[in-house]
């Protein structure tokens, strides 16, 4: 085999490298549950505006407020977190969706109740083993044991995020 035959195929392999672990990135609506209890919604959604906006109200005096975090600044506020539902946004620096869904995180912010942490996909390897992790874009919703009860990909924003921890 020649040099030149011997580089197409290596520029091949990793090409199809390449676009494989990309598209794993996908903004896909994957949910992979756990098997463990998924969490509810203790907030009740009315038909009227003003009353669903009175009554989120209420319940939202009594919550956390919303919060995205890096690991390292959850594991020093778990105390101050807790009452709050927490999901593990499992983020790559070179994730195109990852970096969509982390910029309307810091934009719009997250919603009451909720706690993101980001974990960065690439260097957590515990974690990612720990929750079965094997794409970025991963989200897992944990109890405040630190048991998985929910896991899925492809939200992009907090709403997406609260939406997907309070589905059945």
């Amino acid at each position: 085999m020649s040099p030149l035959t011997s580089r197409r195929r290596g520029a091949a392999a990793l090409a199809i490298g390449l676009a494989l672990s990309l598209s794993a990135c996908s903004g896909d609506q994957k949910m992979a549950d756990s098997g463990t209890t998924s969490m509810t919604s203790s907030m009740s959604h009315s038909s009227s505006s003003a009353a669903s906006t009175t009554s989120a109200k209420t319940m939202t005096d009594s919550m956390a407020k919303g919060a995205y975090l890096s690991l390292a600044d959850y594991e020093k506020q778990m105390a101050d977190r807790a009452g709050s539902t927490v999901v593990y946004f499992f983020h790559a620096s070179w994730c195109p969706d990852c970096k969509a869904t982390d910029a309307a995180l810091m934009a719009d912010g997250v919603p009451d109740g909720l706690t993101v942490v980001k974990v960065d996909y690439d260097t957590a390897t515990d974690l990612k083993k720990k929750y079965g992790v094997t794409t970025q874009h991963t989200f897992v919703a944990v109890d405040p044991e630190g048991m998985a009860t929910k896991k899925w990909t492809g939200s992009a924003n907090g709403a997406a995020i609260k939406a997907m921890v309070d589905s059945a």
